[in-house]
């Protein structure tokens, strides 16, 4: 918690540093050669999902085209994203990550 400050100009400059970082869905693209089970392992492997929220977003990714995994600050948004895609070309997968501002 910040000290009280005299001027009200110079607290109200320190509360306006104190945002919220900006967050960041990662969200997984639908291609019609990864196998469902390589995503639903992805999703448990990088995002800690149990089976059944693994297979409903594997289905939302299927179904829709794209499904988001989850909402992150910037950089851990970021290394998620490299995370699946180095994972998904070690096991020869075209497996598209991305990441939205939210």
């Amino acid at each position: 918690m910040a000290t009280k400050i005299q001027d009200g100009g110079q607290l109200e400059a320190l509360r306006s540093k104190l945002q919220p970082p900006r967050m960041y869905k990662v969200v997984l693209l639908n291609d019609d050669y990864t196998p469902m089970e390589f995503v639903i392992d992805v999703l448990q492997r990088f995002f800690s999902l149990d089976t059944e929220q693994a297979t409903r977003i594997m289905l939302k990714v299927h179904n829709e085209g794209r499904g988001t995994c989850g909402i992150f600050p910037r950089d851990i948004a970021a290394t998620k994203v490299e995370q699946v895609a180095a994972h998904a070309r070690q096991h020869q997968h075209p497996l598209a990550c991305i990441m939205e501002e939210n």
